[in-house]
């Protein structure tokens, strides 16, 4: 039985976010013996949206797969690489005509590692349901992947919990993006699905969810328009390292707050 390292990134906010793990990630990966890098980019380029320069220069860190969630839309220039052949994801409940795709398969060593990007439906967009989305890839992957691991990009708690268990025992590990605040929930569960309902976010901690806390203050003091700016202060790095196995199990989970 073979084990690997999987680094899941929590969502990179603006430059704080690129500039940190360009600071930080290769001594992480070196201390941490990490062999493949998972990134939610969304909200990489201005803290709402992804370019193909801001996703080309992710790419040029020791990053294997780009996912992204609800933003991935907000900059129609990221159109012009959606289709490229790069392991970019945005989420696969998303309409079939939708640019882009939703999962891929890399090669670790002689391991075959899916990477499958979706999006809660509560509080979010009314896409296609997830739990049936991940049915339908995970039979057309599940002869071909030993591992499988799951970016649920989703605000409500109780969808990504649901979730987790709905696939537990097929997945390898599920973790959460979108809040920007780690949970502190990790566990394996019954079958050996590893899952953290968020795994936080890689930008300014001197902030709120990533953005400049006096715009935030402002719009909850006033409930008018703000404009939202991302924070560049006390930059660090959120995500969670899972240990998996071949056999498509995790067996540890290591939260990461650097």
């Amino acid at each position: 039985m073979k084990e690997i390292r999987i680094f899941a990134i929590g969502d990179i906010v603006g430059r704080a976010g690129r500039n940190v793990l360009a600071n930080k990630l290769p001594g992480l990966i070196d201390r941490e013996r990490i062999d493949v890098v998972i990134a939610n980019g969304e909200n990489s380029a201005g803290g709402m949206a992804m370019t193909p320069e801001v996703t080309r220069e992710l790419f040029s860190r020791p990053i294997n797969v780009i996912t992204s969630g609800n933003h991935i839309w907000n900059n129609s220039d990221i159109l012009q690489i959606i289709d490229a052949d790069l392991n970019l994801l945005r989420p696969a409940n998303y309409p079939p005509d939708v640019p882009g795709k939703g999962y891929c398969i890399i090669n670790y060593k002689g391991m075959k590692i899916c990477v499958i990007n979706l999006m809660g439906r509560v509080l979010m967009a009314a896409l296609d349901c997830p739990f049936r989305k991940f049915d339908e890839i995970y039979e057309k992957v599940k002869t071909e992947s030993d591992i499988i691991m799951v970016d649920f990009h989703a605000e409500a708690t109780s969808e990504k919990q649901a979730f987790a268990w709905y696939v537990d025992g097929r997945a390898t590990a599920v973790f959460g993006t979108h809040t920007h605040v780690q949970t502190a929930d990790e566990r394996i569960l019954h079958n050996g699905t590893g899952y953290i309902t968020d795994i936080g976010m890689t930008g300014s901690f001197d902030s709120v969810i990533g953005v400049k806390k006096e715009n935030s203050i402002r719009f909850f003091l006033s409930q008018a328009k703000v404009k939202f700016e991302p924070a560049e202060d006390n930059p660090g790095i959120n995500g969670a390292i899972f240990t998996v196995t071949n056999t498509g199990k995790t067996v540890s989970i290591k939260r990461i707050m650097e």
